[in-house]
């Protein structure tokens, strides 16, 4: 066993959360993908570096594409039942459970002080998954958002014309706990992302789970229809599934096979407010009702009703993002996957 890795944070941190974090073991590992042939293709003089020789370089060949990246965290005093895996939206990478945009400890570091094994991952198309050719392998194009547009997708704003260069002049929705402050920060962490990619997605997360072996989800936003089609698939590796607002659900036509697997699901505030959410939370829910009918075990949480309030899209990033954390914590615990200090 190689020996512990003491890791200090120097920033600010939460009270009760100063003590460093301790580790057995840290890395990384691409998993999944595939080989893919590209033919037909121009071959091209490039100048890589400014005043330099031109290359030949021939695009006709083989390819690497559809990998994933995963980067784990082993605590030295490990209290969770399995490893713990951290999935991400979409335009998003697995920056979305590090350091909050206005500085704060994110979920990664939360609940690695909880003892759990963490898995965070880059998915395919994403940050350091890195990218294939389009349209060739990634068919269409990718797309951008502009620095408004989370704003009021995210439920940050109040409305499509909230946001404002100014910080000081964004209509916020009222109450908000989203870090306004950190705004800017956050738009930097969005990555382009294709809608043609979901097949390579999953398959890239049953070979982590395949590599990994049994453990906890923990999934956001675009992310819930892989995780619960992962489950489909590999029923036996995955021991609980925590959805953090799903946009989507798995086959409703399997959802008995998810009967035996422990689900929480979390929506924030502010739902009825916009145009997409209340019909993506009522798919939810009704996934989440023929989970239970099959005979499965399932929570919903809307957070305002259990009184935390003010929560965008984006609750691992919001203020009160550690009382959320919190209460995903005492969940696990309630279901005999965490053991207290």
């Amino acid at each position: 066993m190689r020996s512990p890795l003491p890791v200090s944070r120097t920033s600010a941190v939460p009270a009760g959360a100063e003590e460093p974090i301790s580790l057995r073991d840290m890395g990384s590992f691409h998993v999944g993908g595939r080989l893919v042939e590209i033919e037909g293709k121009p071959i091209k003089e490039v100048t890589f570096t400014a005043g330099g020789v031109p290359a030949r370089v021939d695009p006709n060949g083989t390819y690497q594409v559809e990998q994933m990246y995963v980067q784990y965290f082993l605590p030295v005093n490990e209290r969770g039942a399995c490893p713990f895996l951290l999935w991400h939206g979409g335009g998003m990478t697995g920056v979305t459970y590090e350091t909050t945009p206005d500085g704060r400890e994110g979920w990664l570091n939360y609940f690695l002080r909880k003892g759990w094994s963490v898995y965070n991952s880059d998915a395919v198309e994403r940050g350091r998954a890195g990218w294939a050719q389009y349209p060739d392998v990634f068919k269409g194009e990718p797309l951008f958002l502009t620095t408004a547009d989370p704003f009021a997708r995210f439920r940050i704003g109040d409305g499509p014309a909230s946001h404002d260069p100014d910080p000081a002049k964004r209509r916020l929705m009222p109450g908000s706990q989203f870090p306004n402050e950190g705004y800017e920060t956050f738009v930097k962490q969005l990555a382009p992302r294709w809608t043609t990619t979901d097949d390579a997605i999953v398959a890239a997360y049953i070979a982590e789970i395949d590599r990994v072996g049994p453990s906890i989800i923990l999934f956001h936003s675009q992310a819930g229809p892989f995780a619960f089609k992962v489950a489909q698939t590999r029923p036996d590796k995955v021991k609980a599934l925590i959805a953090v607002e799903p946009a989507g659900v798995g086959d409703p036509a399997k959802v008995d096979v998810l009967r035996t697997i422990p689900t929480l699901i979390i929506y924030g505030d502010y739902i009825e407010r916009d145009p997409r959410w209340p019909k993506i939370r009522a798919t939810g829910i009704a996934f989440a009702e023929a989970m239970k009918a099959a005979g499965g075990s399932v929570d919903v949480i809307d957070l305002p009703r259990v009184g935390i309030h003010g929560n965008s899209h984006l609750t691992m990033m919001d203020k009160n993002n550690l009382e959320v954390a919190g209460l995903i914590q005492t969940w696990l615990e309630g279901k005999g996957l965490s053991r207290k200090r």
